[in-house]
């Protein structure tokens, strides 16, 4: 077949191998020594090639057999799993040294959907910020990820694994979660698409908990049609996890396609209100962000959108909102980690008390040990009426701001990010700076709301040109296929998301 392997997106592989122009194998092994070749990206935290060629083999094998794979389209196609999701087969770090060597007794359900049910290649793991916390994949344990555009910059994160991979051609397709903008932001930044369901839609069972009422699994890949194919294969109800949502099985790429009343060829958008709120447009917004959205606009208008201005006007109130209920979630989940049943242990202790103390003084990096500790500060007694409940009530407002905008609008739009990606090591020792680049997808997460970005052009000006800029576009509840079908529309009469960082920008072989 013509045109490289790894510039095949999801859906191009899937019906390349429907139609057996290329193997499973063959496209796997041409991915292993790609990833070979970019291993300064440090996007990788385990890669077990015989494993994944086996796998592929499998599934040419299962093609053989059938004359149709139609219940399974994405038979043979290989991603990879950020490494907050436990799998059986591979360890699972959360790119923490407190998990270093851990090896999960059982998969992720995310994990089984996509390997055991749709019966997709897995290449590896890849790193994150430690347990997804962070805004710039600089929290590793392991080393900090770059990204592919510009190797001085951070990718995003804390999936910033999934985006570099994803972005530099080494996987089609990789998971991501997303807390407080996990998945949107280094999406953004990495040049790539990617979704946040509305909370509940992806199941949580098997995925290293955060904050619990936050954190939701997602699909990161090239196109809104590759994100709909992954989303309907690992989304859907599961008992093992309590906060799943109780609904019937979507098809997302059929609800991607689907017409609306009013289109027309040309105008495929024709009757979709998309909101604008003025929060999300403010005088700091970078220039070169700024530039880019408002284009991504005009294009969404010439398809038949109509723009209409809105307000959420808590917007600047979901930072400290979410950094008193996310670390406080944070500092419960991880009382797990003690070095008493698994994980990393103290070498030289007095007693347990000494144990649980050089443990987690060993074992958790900075950012995650200022969370635990802001976390229980605002849970201890005398302040968790000051803080947490009130915190707990504002969240309860965005989400009311959100629901009296939908009723002017179908679609919220927007930027991702106040800037592109930033250098490595750029916001220093300030964790707040870090904090305050998620201020517009914040609210989204704390309303439990879908949300994707959207490739929408590259800065044109400035220190950051030439870097990705995403368009966010966020969604009623349940209603992803709206957010799909707006997205699909708009690339398929742009290529942004078809663009990828050249050979030299990678530092790595063609």
């Amino acid at each position: 077949m013509s045109g490289a392997l790894h510039d095949l997106g999801v859906a191009a592989l899937a019906r390349a191998l429907a139609e057996k122009q290329v193997s499973s194998e063959e496209v796997t092994g041409h991915l292993l020594n790609r990833i070979a070749a970019h291993e300064h990206l440090g996007a990788w935290l385990c890669v077990d090639a015989d494993a994944a060629l086996a796998q592929a083999r499998g599934a040419d094998a299962r093609r053989a057999q059938c004359h149709s794979n139609s219940d399974q389209p994405l038979l043979g196609v290989p991603l990879a799993h950020k490494d907050i999701f436990v799998t059986r087969d591979l360890p699972t770090t959360a790119a923490s040294k407190m998990l270093a060597g851990y090896r999960s007794p059982f998969d992720a359900t995310v994990v089984s959907r996509l390997g055991a049910g749709a019966g997709m290649v897995t290449l590896g793991k890849l790193n994150c910020d430690e347990f997804a916390m962070g805004s710039g994949n600089e929290n590793s344990a392991f080393g900090a990820v770059r990204n592919p555009w510009d190797l001085s910059r951070v990718p995003g994160g804390s999936s910033g694994g999934s985006a570099a991979a994803v972005a530099a051609r080494l996987v089609p397709a990789a998971t991501g979660t997303d807390t407080g903008g996990s998945i949107r932001q280094p999406a953004s930044f990495s040049g790539i698409t990617g979704i946040k369901p509305t909370y509940g839609v992806c199941s949580r069972f098997g995925m290293i908990a955060f904050a619990s009422s936050l954190d939701q699994a997602g699909p990161m890949a090239r196109s809104a049609e590759d994100c709909a194919l992954l989303l309907g294969a690992m989304s859907g109800f599961d008992e093992r996890d309590a906060t799943s949502a109780q609904r019937p099985p979507q098809d997302y790429a059929t609800a991607m396609r689907a017409p609306r009343a009013d289109a027309t060829a040309a105008q495929p958008l024709k009757g979709l209100r998309i909101g604008l709120p003025k929060e999300f447009f403010p005088a700091a917004l970078a220039s070169e962000v700024d530039g880019a959205v408002r284009a991504a606009l005009v294009e969404l208008e010439k398809l038949g959108a109509t723009l209409v201005e809105v307000s959420l006007p808590r917007t600047e109130l979901s930072i400290p909102v979410y950094y008193i209920i996310a670390p406080a979630e944070a500092s419960s989940n991880l009382n797990r980690f003690d070095g008493v049943k698994f994980g990393h242990r103290a070498a030289n202790y007095t007693d347990l008390l000494d144990m649980y103390k050089k443990t987690r003084a060993e074992g958790f990096g900075d950012e995650v040990k200022r969370r635990i500790m802001i976390g229980s500060y605002v849970l201890s007694h005398g302040y968790y009426d000051a803080y947490y409940l009130q915190a707990q009530k504002l969240r309860r407002m965005i989400a009311d701001d959100f629901q009296h905008c939908f009723t002017e609008c179908d679609v919220i739009a927007g930027p991702v990010a106040p800037t592109v990606a930033w250098k490595l090591g750029g916001k220093g020792d300030d964790p707040v700076a870090n904090y305050l680049a998620d201020i517009f997808t914040l609210p989204a997460s704390l309303a439990g709301l879908p949300g994707m970005s959207v490739p929408a052009g590259f800065a044109a000006t400035g220190e950051g040109a030439g870097m990705p800029v995403g368009l966010q576009l966020i969604g009623n509840y349940f209603q992803e296929g709206t957010l799909l079908h707006a997205a699909h529309a708009f690339q398929q009469a742009t290529d942004w998301h078809q663009r990828a960082p050249s050979a030299a920008a990678m530092g790595g072989a063609a």
